[in-house]
């Protein structure tokens, strides 16, 4: 296969992204010899941790991936969106992205493109290349003698339609010809309904590959793109099996599904290597996942939750640390990125393309893991009248029918059920949106901009906790703490068993300084049997900002034993640590949380403050710039850089620090919260300097 003449930089790339992909079962299977396509990529290339977006949804972040946008930016909120003429639902559409897909900047830019099952792709568009949908498994009748016609606007060009239609492999065909060769065990067990899913579950993932081979075949490209959501459709199945077993689940079940998830992880491998034999070894590869998914101790129970709760609580069972995997030409073996994040792909990958990035992209350039410079940036390529395989205006009213796809999200418990009455599925689907959207800005810190959305979801449903937490978190990200606890104890009279609003009341009731009040909040939380990880690592915070140090550090322990790969878990028992002068124990534990992700701005800061306070200035001054390169407006760590370098006798970089930190907290609104002991102030005042 020959490049494209038209190509800037003579290279090639190929984009795959493997849904929920974790580094925590990646390595275990690595170690084991299971992913050698992987491991030959590694070795010759760059791995790293993937940061992500809030919320941790597969939609909106490969929207992000594909458009170095964030999702309040290219518009894709949900799953699923209201049809145009209100009569119910459709999945999530091209017509509904507001940006430039990375597909369609390449078409602009004269290159000939392929991408095959990215969310959020349909209906197809009309670019300088191929594109299948993410709709082409629509309608599998499940027997293969049964006729199976594409959904309408599912492939560009129409013409290939009838030769990709041809290489789907259906849910009975699977089950008939490759169930035994992958899943030998489960061989037995062909009549569980489990089997029936994995076998509609698998048969997405390999008639995507084979889709995407022929198209390679079938026409010269430039850059590919190929999306395989299998293993977090899979996860949602039949994560709960793989042990350890978690508490509630048969042994039985154990021993049959057990093994499903690695076998999973181990035919991405074999099919990676597929991809790659065709694409060539002169093609530059990126291999990336949105986020991670929870496989040990912190794996979820979804046992009796309201329908409602049921998407809040499946994205609890995905990591916030995808994985990243770059190599090829154009690539420095063996290079670290200072941080990744999922709208970091599109800009590099155009770099090695070639192609200069827009200034209005929210990804940056991994330069540091490029060997060549990335071309000087274009103000935007969003400018109209170019040809950038864009559709046409009218397209973009016409519905496009998937019952099958949003049964689906039912499900996997993305969706409750949807009502009967389209202007019932409609609300609810606009709720979410709105919802997801709200969580992304408080994410973002865009707290003003956070606010009126979980206003106006609080006004429509005040019984709803997520939405008076939401609410609530604005009110006290931006000092309205008098506010806050009044929506906060409204919420636990109607809510009294929900400990995440306990916590919550409890501290914006100590910054209120109501300090009776908050401790009988957080005696309650302390007496409730099992608190998972998630609420001890805010209990403990809770409790240090009462001045209850020893509780706080049982609480961070035992957050620390509840999950062991939990960064929360480790750098609260760090803050607890700093709180009662253990310094060596609090460096510690920032640099286990480190080990797990370098990516950790706290992290370096709960490092940095521990060697302040040791006496070792030089060094936490260090560990502070390391971890402003990953967020250049953390605040704590600007207040704690300005200390640093006034005790040092660096009068200008104090002042330039000081300044960085109120342009920080003007631009994100962001009023924090009372410092604790071992914070800024205390260290000034520590180290002898004049009050500020």
């Amino acid at each position: 296969m020959s490049t494209s003449s038209n190509l800037p930089s003579g290279r090639r790339v190929l984009v795959i992204g493997w849904d929920a992909a974790d580094w925590l079962i990646v390595d275990q299977l690595l170690a084991q010899g299971r992913m050698p396509v992987l491991q030959r990529l590694i070795q010759r290339g760059v791995r790293s941790d993937l940061t992500t977006l809030e919320p941790k949804l597969s939609p909106l972040l490969w929207v992000s991936v594909a458009t170095a946008r964030t999702p309040d930016v290219h518009g894709i909120l949900n799953f699923v969106e209201p049809k145009p003429d209100g009569s119910g639902l459709r999945i999530a559409s091209s017509t509904s992205r507001k940006v430039k897909a990375i597909w369609n900047i390449a078409t602009q830019a004269g290159l000939r493109v392929q991408s095959t099952g990215w969310y959020a792709s349909h209906p197809a568009e009309p670019v300088r290349g191929i594109v299948t949908s993410n709709m082409l498994m629509e309608g599998d009748p499940g027997q293969a003698s049964t006729p199976w016609p594409l959904v309408p606007g599912a492939v560009h060009p129409p013409e290939l339609s009838g030769t990709l239609a041809q290489q789907r492999v259906g849910r009975a065909t699977f089950a008939r010809t490759h169930l035994a060769q992958l899943f030998p065990y489960l061989a037995a067990h062909t009549h569980d309904a489990r089997v029936d899913t994995l076998c509609k579950l698998m048969a997405t993932a390999m008639s995507v590959e084979r889709v995407a081979l022929e198209s390679m075949r079938a026409q010269a490209w430039d850059l590919a793109m190929v999306f395989f959501e299998t293993i977090d459709t899979m996860g949602h199945h039949f994560m709960q099996y793989r042990p350890p077993r978690m508490a509630g689940v048969a042994e039985r079940d154990v021993r049959t599904f057990g093994a499903v998830m690695d076998s999973v992880y181990c035919w991405h491998d074999a099919a990676l290597g597929r991809l790659l034999e065709q694409a060539g070894p002169d093609t530059t590869v990126f291999i990336l996942s949105d986020h991670g998914f929870q496989s040990g101790g912190e794996r979820p129970s979804l046992e009796d939750l309201p329908p409602e709760m049921r998407m809040e609580k499946e994205a609890s069972w995905h990591r916030p640390l995808g994985l990243w995997v770059a190599s090829g030409p154009g690539v420095k073996a063996g290079g670290q990125p200072i941080v990744a994040n999922v709208l970091d792909l599109t800009p590099t990958a155009l770099t090695v393309l070639g192609l200069p990035c827009g200034a209005d992209f929210d990804g940056r350039v991994l330069a540091e893991i490029l060997e060549d410079p990335a071309p000087a940036p274009v103000e935007s390529w969003e400018a109209p009248g170019a040809d950038a395989g864009l559709h046409p205006e009218d397209l973009r009213q016409d519905p496009f029918e998937a019952a099958d796809a949003i049964q689906q999200l039912v499900d996997l418990g993305y969706m409750a059920a949807l009502p009967e009455d389209a202007q019932a599925q409609i609300d609810l689907v606009k709720r979410e949106s709105t919802f997801n959207l709200g969580v992304h800005l408080l994410s973002r810190n865009k707290f003003r901009a956070a606010l009126p959305q979980f206003e106006a979801l609080h006004a429509l449903r005040p019984d709803e906790a997520r939405y008076a937490v939401c609410r609530a978190s604005c009110c006290a990200a931006l000092g309205d703490h008098a506010q806050a606890v009044q929506i906060l104890r409204e919420a636990v009279s109607q809510r009294s068993g929900d400990l995440e609003l306990r916590v919550s009341l409890a501290m914006s009731l100590s910054e209120l300084g109501l300090q009776a009040e908050a401790q009988a909040e957080a005696d309650r939380v302390l007496a409730a049997q099992h608190l998972p990880a998630s609420i001890l690592v805010r209990l403990s915070e809770c409790l240090l900002r009462q001045g209850r140090l020893t509780e706080a550090l049982h609480a961070a322990t035992a957050a620390r034993a509840a999950d062991q790969h939990g960064v929360g878990a480790m750098l609260a028992l760090a803050r607890a640590h700093l709180c009662a002068a253990r310094y060596e124990a609090a460096a510690e534990c920032a640099l286990d949380a480190m080990e797990a992700s370098k990516a950790l701005p706290d992290g370096h800061w709960l490092l940095g403050t521990a060697l302040a306070w040791y006496g070792d200035l030089d060094n936490a001054a260090k560990s502070l710039a390391i971890g402003l390169q990953f967020d250049p407006q953390h605040v704590p760590s600007l207040r704690m850089a300005t200390i640093l370098a006034l005790a040092r006798g660096e009068a200008a970089a104090a002042a330039l620090f000081q300044q960085r930190a109120h342009d920080a907290l003007e631009r994100t609104d962001w009023r924090p919260p009372s410092e604790l002991p071992f914070e800024a102030e205390g260290l000034r005042k520590h180290l002898g300097l004049a009050p500020a």
